[in-house]
């Protein structure tokens, strides 16, 4: 275990113009960052790797909104990359900039031959590209206007494997960008700025394996009589699925792992239960009893034309959408929670103050959440 006199002397010899250090999550959790301009050496690897040990034993030791939140980063209008360190192989997040938020891939904490760019967004939001060893021409590039908006975080994903490098945006894995080199890089930090007039929010999910792609479920057919009319509570679109299906103009509410998920509802044990749809799963998942309980049959929201907006215990908003009820006739409405890198869809009850999400199953409860409305 590394002292903390110990590291404070390392990073004694390093002035503020060299190492930064800073803390973010007010609002989702708690996360640390470092940042460096110096270039690395043999010293600077050594005081590197201990405040990467020392931040892991100091971010465990906080409670758990470390995980639930992912890593929050405020990136200026300055081209000057704050650091990760991640050799996953994949990096997932969102972030909310007007244009040209840009990821670095490096083998060090710092801008250092050979890595790799990822900008979304260039060219006044109308262009994609990659990058290697910040010179041109670029490895790759696609055009994509509007990627990104000032407004909402928008999310993307990265690959790296065997020299192959792939970037897409959130729920969906083909990539729009991707390269592979002969030259084999060691990716072990991933680095965030904005720049060219914009700045940028981000949300970092924790460092993780990259998700294998969905099997692919059986085709959508509408059952028979098709049940796509008014459901029970106002005139909402619930189509009826089975078995992972995914019916046309789903509502997407969450993903897992970059798979898109769909807000659903299910009868279980009396009740009239909102919950999630993982399509690669095969089933849907319902909220009850401290368990995740899949189900093969559910209803799955469609043509649904709402909004998540951030609630706290029993405060529902008079437009909250009333999506079931539970087996003592409550009504139930549609939350959501952002855990563990993860964005889970469950049922709110009003009564109990909390969100329920179905998650590694069990059912969890938490009192913060999104909820979901109507428009006005």
């Amino acid at each position: 275990m590394i002292a903390c006199q110990e590291l404070e002397e390392d990073m004694g010899r390093y002035g503020e113009e060299d190492m930064g250090r800073g803390r973010y999550g007010e609002v989702l959790g708690h996360s640390l960052y470092i940042t460096t301009k110096r270039p690395r050496t043999a010293h600077t690897s050594h005081v590197y790797r201990k405040l990467v040990v020392y931040l892991l034993l100091v971010t465990t030791s906080l409670d758990h909104s470390v995980n639930m939140a992912g890593i929050e980063i405020e990136t200026p209008d300055k081209l000057e990359y704050q650091f990760i360190p991640n050799n996953t192989g994949f990096v997932q997040f969102r972030v909310r900039a007007d244009h040209d938020a840009h990821i670095a891939l490096t083998s060090s904490a710092a801008e250092c031959d050979p890595m790799y760019e990822i900008f979304f967004g260039s060219w006044n939001n109308s262009k994609s590209i990659i990058r290697k060893n910040r010179t041109k021409p670029d490895v790759a590039e696609a055009n994509t206007p509007s990627i990104l908006n000032p407004g909402e975080f928008r999310g993307f994903w990265i690959r790296w494997n065997n020299g192959t490098i792939t970037a897409g945006t959130e729920g969906n894995f083909q990539p729009i960008l991707t390269y592979t080199d002969s030259e084999f890089v060691s990716i072990e930090y991933v680095g965030f700025c904005t720049g060219w007039g914009a700045t940028g929010s981000w949300i970092v999910q924790p460092a993780g394996p990259p998700p294998a792609a969905p099997s692919a479920p059986a085709a959508y057919s509408a059952p028979a009589p098709y049940s796509a009319g008014p459901g029970a509570f106002g005139s909402v679109c619930w189509v009826q699925a089975t078995s992972g299906q995914v019916p046309p103009n789903a509502f997407g509410g969450g993903e897992d792992n970059g798979e898109p998920m769909y807000v659903i509802r299910g009868t279980f044990n009396d009740g009239l239960i909102p919950g999630k749809l993982l399509s690669s799963h095969g089933c849907a998942y319902v909220p009850w009893g401290g368990n995740e309980n899949g189900i093969n049959t559910y209803e799955v929201l469609c043509d649904f034309n709402g909004d998540w907006i951030d609630c706290s215990g029993g405060n529902i908003p008079p437009n909250a959408l009333t999506a079931g009820q539970s087996e003592d006739g409550e009504p139930l409405y549609v939350g959501r929670v952002l855990h563990e890198g993860t964005m889970t869809v469950g049922k709110v009850q009003q009564s109990h103050g909390v969100c329920y999400i179905p998650y590694g199953g069990n059912e969890l409860g938490f009192p913060d959440y999104q909820i979901l409305v109507t428009r006005h």
